[in-house]
């Protein structure tokens, strides 16, 4: 299993990105999703979730303006990253955990769940 994140980059504050996170090698089994992000200096930490129903969560910090989202044809989940700010400059790294049937509606918010994780993209928010 491969997961390819992509779609960081330099952006002003109050700009939006898009990141996009590929995955492969998990066809035919459901799968929850997550993003974490990474500051200089900081541990990692979780910024947004999705069951494999759909049902999503973010943390307060991003909550607002951070939308996770995914395309099951595409195999592509998606952080949607709205009014950035300089303290969401990070490396963030999407990540998935593969799911029985008795836990398809649920999210996962700490990071030790998850089975696969893809390799990170920097997000910079700088004028």
């Amino acid at each position: 299993v491969q997961l390819q994140a992509s779609g960081g980059g330099l952006v002003q504050p109050r700009g939006s990105l898009r990141l996009s996170c590929v995955i492969s090698g998990l066809e035919g089994e459901s799968y929850a999703a997550g993003w974490f992000r990474q500051a200089p200096g900081r541990e990692r930490e979780g910024v947004s979730y999705m069951s494999v129903t759909g049902s999503t969560h973010s943390e307060d910090a991003v909550a607002g303006r951070f939308t996770i989202s995914r395309d099951n044809a595409k195999r592509t989940v998606y952080l949607e990253m709205n009014s950035l700010k300089p303290e969401d400059t990070a490396i963030y790294y999407c990540a998935i955990k593969r799911i029985a049937d008795g836990l398809i509606g649920r999210i996962f918010k700490y990071e030790s769940y998850y089975d696969f994780w893809g390799r990170g993209t920097l997000v910079t928010v700088s004028s």
